[in-house]
């Protein structure tokens, strides 16, 4: 098969890939804390054994080779990671709602287990626990749901100290991860840390909490738009090659043995 099928497959394999994150990025435009996804791709080389041949001695070589060697790319993934910066700030008004600015997360208590959340729009459950719009558990002072009294003035100050009418009743579990590329999404706008990532939660330094406000999504409309046109664009052409590919091996199949 002609190299230039193999080419284009991978770079319509490749441009559908980032099809498919654009479109998800769009899709979560408006979901709180929500942070984009972005990738990167490089080439891998397909060598031949006879690629590694160096010894220049002439005797051992004296005809050459065939096929002559020549190293062959290969477009792949080479990562997929959330792009951690800082999405703009929206005012409500709600002591409960959370933003964080600077790096670091919220924890929360799931049924997978304990994960982190950049969404900060909790609410009171009937017995007074703090939980999140899913209904996962808030957690404070080392790992324990956070519970607050109803009907109480809540103060929320920068460092997650949780005041109610001027008493101290739970302290926010503020955290940040070593390596943000060993961040993986959970679903439900969750993160967790990756297996086998020797990654760990450590102390966050940079960062505050905004009472009554929540942050947007980082993803940036117009550019993920513009991203997303180039791509398509990509992708056509690599299906044009591999039309045009298919069209000439066709070609040259017919005419090989006719008798002329």
């Amino acid at each position: 098969m002609r190299e230039s099928m193999y080419s284009a497959l991978f770079g319509a394999m490749s441009n559908e890939l980032r099809l498919n994150t654009i479109s998800n990025n769009l899709a979560n435009v408006n979901t709180t804390g929500f942070k984009k996804e972005a990738y990167a791709f490089q080439d891998t080389f397909q060598r031949f054994a006879h690629d590694y041949l160096t010894d220049d001695r002439t005797n051992l070589r004296g005809k050459e080779i065939w096929p002559r060697p020549y190293v062959q790319a290969r477009t792949r993934l080479s990562g997929q990671y959330s792009d951690q910066s800082q999405g703009s700030l929206q005012v409500t008004g709600n002591p409960l709602d959370l933003a964080l600015v600077g790096k670091g997360f919220l924890k929360v208590r799931t049924p997978e287990g304990d994960m982190m959340t950049r969404n900060g729009s909790f609410q009171l459950a009937s017995d007074g626990r703090l939980i999140t719009e899913q209904g996962y558990e808030v957690l404070g002072d080392g790992g324990t749901p956070v519970t607050l009294p109803r009907d109480n003035k809540i103060v929320i100050d920068a460092k997650g100290r949780i005041t109610a009418d001027g008493n101290l009743v739970a302290q926010l579990d503020l955290v940040d991860v070593s390596n943000p590329l060993a961040l993986e999404k959970a679903g439900r706008n969750l993160f967790r840390i990756k297996k086998n990532s020797q990654a760990g939660e450590v102390e966050p330094t940079e960062l505050s909490v905004q009472q009554g406000y929540l942050e947007k999504s980082n993803v940036e409309i117009v550019s993920e738009l513009v991203n997303m046109m180039e791509a398509q664009r990509a992708f056509e052409i690599n299906q044009k090659i591999m039309t045009t590919t298919d069209g000439m091996e066709s070609l040259v199949i017919n005419k090989v043995g006719q008798i002329s």
